[in-house]
C-alpha cells in the first residue's frame, strides 16, 4: 500500500518511486541535530531546576474540568488545568495525565512556554509513543489524503495533516506538488519533528520539506534562543540552533530556486512556501473558490484581500467579464499576476481584463463607491482579525464594516461571497453580524449557501472550526 501512494500517475508526471527507493533521496540528518541539541540544551535547563527533569516523563493530575474534557478526546490540557504535576518538563517532554483517581487519560506533547500546557496525541489506554507511532498516525493520514484526491488529476496541493483535528497536535503539513511545508505552532514538536517528517517524505516522494513556524512559537523559540541557549553547550555558535530553525528553513531535499509551481482544480498557481502567508497559500479556499467560478460568468467581479489572486483566476475561468485583485501587498499582487500568466492558455483567462490594485481594502472600497465604480460580485476573504478573545468586538465590528463597505459598490442583484478564517468568532456570531450589517444598509442578504472546511482540512473539535463563509444575492 506505501507503494501505491508513491506511484499513483497523473498530469503531473512520471510514477514517483518507491518507498523504499525513497528513502535515502531525502537527507535529513538536520533533524537528528536538531533534536540533539534541543533535547541536551532543554534538559540541562531543566536539570538545573529540577534533577529529575531529565530522566522522566511528567506525570500529571488534573482537575474535575479538565479530566472531563480530556474524557471526550479534547486535544489540549491548559495550565490552569493541573492539579499536581511530578516536576518542570522540558518542551517536547512526553506528559502522563490521570485524573483524580490516578487513572490513565491521555498522553502529549508538554510545553511549559504555553498556556496549552499539554497537546495530546493519545487518549484512552496507554501506549507506547515511539518513532513507529509516529509513521503510523503519518501513514494512515497520507493513505487517506491519498483516496481523497485519487480521482482529481487537476490537483496537487492540499492539506496533508491537519494538526490537532487528526491527532498531531501543533503541527500542520501542506504538500505543493513535490514540496512538503511542516508548519509548527509549539517548539515541542521539535524533539520528535524527525519521526513526521521522515515518513511523510517517503511517503509522498516529496522532493523538499520546508519548515514553518507560527508566530507564537516564534516569540517561544527566540525568547529561549535568546535567554538560554547561547553558550550553554561548549564550542557551538551562540546562534546555530536559531539559525537552523530559521522560519522558511530547508530541512531536506533540493534547494529551490524560484516558486513553487502547483496544480488546482487545472488551473496553475505559484507559491513561495518559505515566505508566504500561512504555507504559501490558502489551501482551506479551494471548494469556495470554484464556487466563485461557477457564478462569475459575464460578470464584473472584485476581489478583495485578493493575496495572490486565487478567487481572480478562477473567476476568469468562469468567465468573468473583468477582475479587480484589490491587496495592500505589492509582492502578493505581482504573484496573481504571474498566476494569470502561469494559465494564458486557458480562454477565459486569456479573454479576462485583469486589474490589481495596491490599497487597504477598508480604504479603497469606499473610494470605489465614491467613484461610481460598481461590480456584479464582490469577494471578500480577510485576514483573521481575532487572535485573542479579547480581540473579538473589534472583530465583528471591522466585518460589519466590510460589509457595508462592499455592498456600497455592488450592483443590484449580485453576489456577496464574503469569509472568516477567524476561530474566535463563532459562525453564528459572524453570520448574523453580516446580515444585521446588510439590514442596517437597506440591502438584506439572500443567502445561497453557507460552506465550512474543505474535505483535506477536517474538523476534530469545536475550536478547530475556524472557516466559514456565505455566498448571498443582494438586492
Amino acid at each position: 500500500m506505501l507503494g501505491s501512494i508513491a506511484q499513483r500517475k497523473g498530469r503531473f508526471g512520471s510514477a514517483r518511486k518507491t518507498y523504499s527507493e525513497e528513502m535515502s533521496e531525502l537527507d535529513f540528518s538536520q533533524l537528528d541535530r536538531i533534536a540533539e541539541r534541543w533535547v541536551g540544551r532543554t534538559a540541562e535547563r531543566s536539570a538545573a531546576r529540577d534533577p529529575l527533569a531529565a530522566a522522566q516523563n511528567v506525570t500529571l493530575r488534573v482537575d474535575r474540568s479538565a479530566e472531563r474534557a480530556l474524557r471526550k478526546g479534547h486535544p489540549w490540557l491548559f495550565a490552569d488545568g493541573i492539579r499536581d504535576q511530578s516536576h518542570d518538563g522540558r518542551a517536547g517532554d512526553f506528559a502522563v495525565i490521570f485524573d483524580r483517581r490516578r487513572n490513565f487519560l491521555a498522553l502529549g506533547l508538554y510545553d511549559p512556554e504555553s498556556p496549552i500546557r499539554v497537546r495530546i496525541l493519545h487518549h484512552g489506554k496507554p501506549t507506547p509513543v515511539d518513532a513507529a507511532f509516529f509513521a503510523r498516525r503519518v501513514q494512515g493520514l497520507a493513505e487517506l489524503r491519498a483516496k481523497l484526491f485519487a480521482d482529481d488529476a487537476g490537483t496537487n496541493a492540499y492539506r496533508l495533516i491537519n494538526g490537532e483535528n487528526e491527532g498531531m497536535p501543533g503541527l500542520v503539513a501542506d504538500r505543493y506538488a513535490n514540496t512538503l511545508v511542516v508548519k509548527l505552532y509549539t517548539t515541542a514538536w521539535l524533539p520528535h519533528l524527525r519521526h513526521v517528517v521522515r515518513p511523510l517524505s517517503r511517503l509522498t516522494g516529496a522532493q523538499r520539506v520546508v519548515l514553518r513556524w507560527s508566530r507564537g512559537a516564534t516569540r517561544a523559540l527566540n525568547s529561549l534562543g535568546e535567554s538560554e541557549l547561547p553558550g550553554e553547550l561548549p564550542g557551538e555558535l551562540p546562534d546555530e540552533l536559531p539559525d537552523e530553525l530559521a522560519d522558511g528553513v530547508l530541512l531536506g531535499g533540493l534547494a529551490l530556486d524560484g516558486p513553487v509551481l502547483f496544480w488546482e482544480n487545472g488551473l496553475r498557481f505559484e507559491c513561495d512556501p518559505c515566505r508566504g502567508q500561512k504555507t504559501g497559500f490558502f489551501l482551506d479556499q479551494r471548494d469556495n473558490r470554484a464556487r466563485v467560478e461557477a457564478l462569475a460568468g459575464g460578470k464584473d467581479v472584485l476581489n478583495t484581500f485578493a493575496y495572490t489572486g486565487g478567487f481572480s483566476l478562477y473567476a476568469a475561468r468562469g468567465g468573468a467579464k473583468s477582475v479587480v485583485s484589490l491587496d495592500a501587498s505589492a509582492p502578493a499582487l505581482q504573484a496573481a499576476q504571474r498566476n494569470f500568466e502561469h494559465n494564458r492558455a486557458i480562454p477565459g483567462v486569456a479573454g479576462v481584463h485583469h486589474e490589481t490594485l495596491r490599497a487597504d481594502a477598508f480604504r479603497s472600497l469606499a473610494e470605489l463607491a465614491a467613484a461610481g465604480r460598481d461590480f456584479d460580485l464582490v469577494v471578500v476573504d480577510p485576514p483573521s482579525f481575532a487572535s485573542r478573545q479579547g480581540e473579538v468586538e473589534r472583530a465583528l465590528g471591522a466585518y460589519a464594516s466590510l460589509t457595508r463597505l462592499a455592498l456600497g459598490v455592488l450592483r443590484p442583484g449580485g453576489d456577496l461571497i464574503f469569509a472568516s478564517c477567524s476561530a474566535r468568532i463563532t459562525s453564528d456570531d459572524f453570520f448574523a453580524c453580516l446580515h444585521a450589517a446588510a439590514r442596517r444598509a437597506g440591502r438584506p442578504l439572500r443567502e445561497i449557501e453557507r460552506t465550512a472546511h474543505p474535505a483535506d482540512h477536517p474538523v476534530g473539535f469545536e475550536q478547530g472550526a475556524y472557516l466559514k463563509c456565505i455566498f448571498a444575492k443582494v438586492p
